[in-house]
């Protein structure tokens, strides 16, 4: 078997690995197996049955990685390789993602719950991400691709003291930036057109905004993140923030 991931950064994984309780890691081996495979999938976008046998039987791997899931092992994971973001500024944006017609049908009357809506480009998920100064992955949040950025807002930067925030204009809103300066951080969003009173804002600190689209387009190299594929909103946010945790390692 072709190892994907390289041994330094297996190194640094089985760390976490070693201190989280209630998995099998006795056997490393086919610990690194279930692991490499998880990374196979979200690399190539695979279907689940597709899976090469040298990871193991996917119907162990799917029931495996949804466990995981439901523990929200994949949420801790990427949690303990954000060991030191850079927190001086944050920066909030969202992404729409395609999604296949195979993500529908989890439930009847449920993709609201599935993170999966209808916009202009069609069947769609938004992801709203915050990262820190560097660009790192902090904080994800799943909605359908018609819910306007502005709505998750307040929940991505809740916790976040004494920084600059840098956004784009879809997050110029008196509410947002009342609960920013609550928090003692600083709003560097540009103001709209059809402001009255037209705010005022550090245009050169606004230009590292390009960061958080640079991490868009790290995530989007992974084929299971550029469009979706699964039906549960939880099984492919654990697929975002084991590719999150990746970035992180690189």
């Amino acid at each position: 078997m072709k190892y994907l991931i390289k041994e330094t950064v297996w190194e640094e994984m089985v760390v976490f690995f070693r201190g989280l309780k209630g998995i099998h890691r006795k056997n490393e081996c086919q610990l690194r197996q279930f692991i490499e495979g998880c990374v196979y999938l979200l690399k190539s976008g695979c279907q689940w049955r597709l899976l090469p046998p040298d990871y193991g039987d996917w119907r162990a791997v799917h029931r495996r990685f949804k466990r995981w899931s439901d523990r929200g092992i994949w949420s801790q994971f990427l949690a303990f390789f954000q060991d030191d973001p850079d927190l001086e500024s944050v920066m909030a944006d969202a992404t729409i993602v395609r999604a296949h017609a195979c993500a529908a049908g989890y439930g009847k009357d449920r993709q609201a719950q599935e993170a999966l809506g209808r916009s202009k480009g069609g069947f769609t998920t938004k992801i709203h991400a915050l990262v820190d100064a560097l660009g790192n992955p902090l904080k994800f949040i799943l909605t359908g691709g018609n819910r306007n950025e502005i709505t998750q807002a307040t929940e991505l930067v809740e916790g976040i003291k004494k920084a600059y925030v840098l956004a784009d204009k879809g997050y110029d809103s008196n509410q947002f930036i009342e609960t920013l300066e609550n928090q003692q951080c600083i709003p560097i969003i540009p103001p709209r057109k059809n402001r009255k009173n037209q705010r005022t804002y550090d245009k050169e600190q606004y230009k590292e905004r390009h960061l958080i689209e640079c991490f868009f387009g790290k995530i989007k190299y992974f084929r299971r993140i550029f469009s979706r594929f699964d039906k549960s909103a939880l099984i492919y946010k654990a697929f975002l923030e084991f590719a999150a945790t990746l970035i992180w390692l690189k």
